[in-house]
């Protein structure tokens, strides 16, 4: 696992965001960021270290929530 493979995940965030938003334009920006967050760790965390993608998601959040 490196932090180049970690970046992929925060691009598939991105990604996912902006198409749903498109879908529910109304919905909190935020909140649009913890459900796909929740996806990709429900998903994704077997591909990574144990524990990497909840840490790389949390600081994500915490990011954008500052």
């Amino acid at each position: 696992m490196t932090i180049r493979d970690l970046s992929g995940v925060g691009a598939r965030l991105e990604e996912a965001v902006k198409c749903l938003a498109q879908i529910r334009p109304n919905d909190d920006r935020y909140q649009l960021y913890e459900e796909i967050a929740v996806a990709i760790l429900d998903s994704e965390h077997q591909e990574f270290a144990p524990g990497a993608v909840e840490a790389y998601l949390t600081d994500y959040l915490q990011q954008l929530n500052q």
